[in-house]
């Protein structure tokens, strides 16, 4: 067998088990094993796999698939994953990690895969933080972290001074931020466990969220990948997928600094209604951002504080 031949023989199976995009997750899982670019791939993409690759395998095609058990070879690692992913178990929990915002984040069964929708929250934050920060240094809240792709992400790329304080109440998730939080450098960033504001004390100049905002009936119906593979927990936004948007919005009205803002990420039919909540618990300058596919993906607003004489900032 080729190394050609091998790697359309993996991407056939991934299409026999209903994976749309089987071809790009074989090429990713083969990479992955046998540590090879593209640029390797087709250099020697027709030769013949060398038989020191074979071990523990019996020779013969259908044979590979079911004998090659030794994670230890790449041979074997390769035909786990393969096996894996037809199971739907997500691409990024098989390999262990998911880039995001140019970072590298480690990823398994407790907390969402990083997405690229979750970007434009970010390069949103980003963008603003410069009109934000007046002096010292920017405290951001990331509430219901998970991976902490959020608040790493901001710690690492703002252009002002920030420190980030993340919270989750899943220890597991508190285990995979903290992770991530070490491999990607972060001096500023802290991941405490906490029942939404149940644990934070102090004031933010930024609170940023990605809370789960599924409804729950809807949750049934994803694919499996999702439904069967990533934390519920991470996903259930209970009946009308609002319920964290409410608790979030009102507790937070303590935990803001004058001027300072909160953003959300969003479903793509929940703009409205996140920003009639918002408006609810006293906020305002509330915008709606859509991602690249022209769909509402984030809501900000800003919350009105009383000062002397009764008027508002």
């Amino acid at each position: 067998m080729t190394w050609k031949e091998l790697l359309s023989e993996a991407a056939e199976r991934l299409k026999c088990a209903g994976i749309e995009e089987c071809e790009i997750d074989a090429w990713y899982l083969f990479s992955e094993a046998f540590d090879m670019s593209r640029a390797q791939f087709f250099l020697c993409r027709d030769r013949e796999i060398p038989a020191e690759q074979w071990d523990d395998c019996a020779a013969g095609s259908q044979q590979t698939w079911r004998d090659a058990e030794d994670e230890s070879l790449p041979m074997g690692r390769f035909v786990h994953m393969i096996g894996q992913r037809s199971r739907r178990i997500p691409l990024q929990q098989i390999i262990g990690h998911q880039e995001f915002m140019g970072l590298d984040f480690l990823v398994n069964e407790h907390v969402l895969c990083p997405r690229q929708d979750t970007e434009v929250l970010v390069e949103t934050v980003l963008d603003e933080l410069k009109d934000l920060h007046t002096e010292g240094t920017l405290r951001i809240l990331d509430m219901c972290a998970g991976s902490g792709c959020i608040g790493i992400s901001l710690e690492r790329l703002a252009e002002v001074p920030v420190e980030v304080m993340a919270a989750d109440i899943s220890e597991e998730a508190i285990k995979v931020a903290a992770a991530n939080a070490g491999k990607n450098g972060c001096e500023h960033y802290q991941i405490l466990k906490s029942d939404l504001f149940e644990e934070i004390a102090g004031k933010f100049q930024v609170i940023v969220s990605n809370p789960p905002y599924i409804p729950s009936a809807v949750i049934e119906t994803l694919e499996d990948e999702v439904r069967c593979h990533e934390p519920r927990l991470a996903l259930d936004g209970e009946a009308d997928g609002l319920s964290f948007y409410r608790r979030i919005s009102e507790s937070a009205r303590g935990y803001l600094m004058p001027g300072g803002r909160i953003y959300y990420e969003i479903g793509y039919d929940q703009g409205q209604s996140v920003s009639e909540i918002l408006a609810e618990n006293g906020y305002v300058d509330i915008r709606v951002i859509k991602d690249l596919a022209g769909l509402d993906r984030v809501v900000t607003a800003k919350l009105q504080f009383k000062i002397d004489g009764g008027n508002y900032v």
